[in-house]
């Protein structure tokens, strides 16, 4: 890292350069179960096939696989239904 005092100026090779940064925008997401939503981004828009409302984690779908009773047996421990 490169400390530099306020009367120091970096070298004109070293300074950052102008106008090589993408535009940060406003993005709109489209997911194959059909909902939208808005958030920023470089690009203008962006098709998912899964969001928040159709992803089994956030809708409760989730299945636990349970490999020789494993889970059952931590319920049991822990005195959870």
């Amino acid at each position: 890292m490169i400390t530099l005092s306020t009367t120091e100026r970096m070298p004109e090779a070293e300074q950052m350069k102008a106008a090589i940064h993408p535009e940060y925008r406003r993005c709109v997401v489209i997911c194959a179960c059909g909902n939208t939503f808005e958030t920023r981004s470089t690009v203008g828009e962006l098709h998912v096939e899964v969001c928040s409302k159709c992803h089994p984690f956030y809708t409760g779908q989730q299945r636990l696989v349970d490999t020789a009773g494993r889970v059952e047996r931590f319920k049991r421990k822990y005195g959870l239904k």
